[in-house]
């Protein structure tokens, strides 16, 4: 399998964008970390969880 570059990374987003297509992911606030690690491991997840600060 041949290994793949930054430059393939950077030619799938930009024909991704050009697709329209939009990443699926759910925020959480810092102090919500547990739950969101409580949700992955019980995989009732859809897309990425994010932890924000602010």
């Amino acid at each position: 399998m041949d290994d793949v570059t930054r430059r393939d990374v950077s030619e799938l987003l930009a024909l991704a964008a050009e697709a329209g297509i939009k990443p699926d992911y759910q925020e959480y606030a810092l102090e919500d970390a547990n739950r969101a690690l409580i949700e992955l491991k019980n995989r009732k997840i859809r897309g990425a969880k994010v932890l924000g600060v602010g």
